[in-house]
């Protein structure tokens, strides 16, 4: 298929996979299809995977209605340890024991969490202060204060607890911060957390199950799909 031949445009269900950022994908759309017009839906940290809505051609003109969708995660996060980024891929800062949780208490203090809270954003983000992303100043070791948002979550569904990690599902609205979700549970429960992994299973109507690799992508392009 020439792609060159067509004019392309939509809103593609993408499953990104750990490792690359939301840009990444981003290039790679648009070097594969040779779009010009090529963005994305709600930024995907890069150790997280899952979906990711591309929006190709005119359906750019969609992404702020498609960021407004909510989104459901699951995740796996450990307490009694807090890193940087307050994510697998940072550094340990600290620890603290937790031999001393149980299941009920940590399961009530989840639960606490549902409804319109206010929310840090994590220091390693994509905010703009001053003309610069928080990352690049956290980057160089300068804490910035951060206000705190107001978000709304749906609903925490408990999958499995083998403390010190618990696995979960999230149902939340645009702007909520995983990250900055296991930090707060950790610090309620006084003892730290971080997101082990992380997985977006859906944005809106887009699920995870019909979502489409970019290798299976690149295989409908060649026989012209």
């Amino acid at each position: 298929m020439d792609v060159n031949s067509y004019t392309i445009y939509g809103i593609l269900n993408l499953f990104k996979a750990p490792g690359w950022t939301s840009y990444d994908v981003v290039r790679k759309i648009t070097y594969i299809t040779r779009t010009k017009k090529v963005g994305h839906a709600g930024t995907l940290d890069p150790f997280a995977s899952g979906v990711l809505l591309i929006t190709l051609g005119r359906a750019t003109k969609q992404i702020t209605r498609l960021q407004e969708l909510d989104k459901e995660y699951i995740g796996e996060i450990q307490l009694g340890t807090v890193t940087d980024t307050l994510d697998v891929t940072g550094k340990v800062i600290e620890t603290f024991p937790t031999y001393q949780l149980g299941e009920e208490q940590v399961g009530n203090t989840i639960q606490q969490f549902v409804g319109e809270i206010e929310q840090v954003p994590p220091q390693f983000s994509a905010i703009k202060i001053k003309g610069k992303r928080a990352y690049q100043f956290a980057r160089e070791g300068k804490m910035i204060a951060l206000a705190p948002r107001k978000i709304q979550i749906y609903g925490i569904e408990i999958l499995e607890m083998q403390l010190p990690i618990i696995k979960l599902k999230i149902c939340c609205a645009k702007g909520t911060y995983i990250r900055s979700l296991a930090r707060d549970i950790g610090e309620k429960l006084g003892c730290g957390g971080f997101v082990k992994s992380l997985v977006r299973t859906r944005i809106g109507p887009y699920r995870i199950e019909d979502s489409l690799s970019i290798e299976r992508l690149v295989q409908l392009l060649a026989i012209g799909k």
